[in-house]
């Protein structure tokens, strides 16, 4: 996807992975950051809404609802979203999905602990897990962007070739590349912008900047706003002391 970000203030959101909580508190932080600048408003978020964290069905509910007044949203796939569209469409196994935290998305769903022991693996245990997932987050699912390009800036879930053209890059690249992205990092010529690694701090290293810091373990969802060339980091309310889930 091509924007045109030329005088927008862009927030773009790390890895938000089931912490609506979260996500409401840095909106909020957001909103009140954005009080201060004229001109239309963009949210980015880098996708793997899903998983991990105790509710990834009202994070996506959420995202399906209007964003904050006097902003845009564009969400994008993160490799989470990627398992759980695969399963949802029969493409991968449930323990694919539930080896990546997609347990955890299932019991936000509304199936619990217990019953999740007892389910098999047959086709019909499956299809009745299918069917606790609405329509609108399925379509949700299946029509995410990966990437977000502008002349100076590229947004997505995981990172890029640098020395190859976007459009000759596979969603699967974008959505789960590591150290080969980092690897060639010194060649990008624009500015990017991901998540997908969690890092205690958003990470700064040349054109490259990290802002997965791990929300669904370490109670900080952070965002970067991106205004005149220059940034500025936000970070949602931290949870107290034994609440964060536990890191996979």
């Amino acid at each position: 996807m091509s924007l045109d970000l030329s005088g927008l203030a862009v927030y773009a959101v790390g890895d938000v992975h089931g912490c609506l909580d979260l996500l409401l508190a840095l909106e909020e932080d957001i909103v009140r950051d954005a009080a201060r600048i004229s001109g239309p408003k963009l949210i980015i978020m880098l996708g793997d809404y899903v998983d991990r964290g105790p509710d990834s069905a009202g994070v996506i509910e959420h995202l399906l609802q209007r964003p904050p007044e006097g902003f845009e949203r564009v969400c994008l796939a993160g490799n989470h979203e990627t398992a759980m569209l695969d399963f949802l469409e029969g493409r991968i196994d449930r323990a694919d999905w539930v080896r990546l935290g997609g347990d955890a998305t299932l019991f936000s769903y509304g199936v619990d602990h217990a019953r999740l022991e007892k389910l098999g693996n047959g086709a019909r245990d499956d299809a009745m897990i299918r069917a606790l997932v609405p329509d609108d987050h399925l379509a949700f699912l299946r029509t995410l962007p990966v990437v977000v390009e502008s002349a100076d800036y590229v947004f997505v879930h995981a990172g890029i070739w640098p020395a190859l053209p976007l459009d000759q890059q596979s969603d699967h690249d974008l959505t789960t590349m590591r150290q080969k992205f980092y690897a060639e990092a010194h060649l990008l010529d624009r500015f990017v912008v991901h998540g997908h690694t969690p890092i205690t701090m958003p990470r700064l290293d040349g054109k490259r900047l990290d802002i997965d810091t791990g929300a669904y373990f370490s109670g900080r969802l952070t965002a970067v706003r991106i205004w005149r060339d220059t940034g500025r980091f936000l970070t949602g309310q931290i949870m107290a002391d034994g609440d964060a889930p536990a890191q996979r």
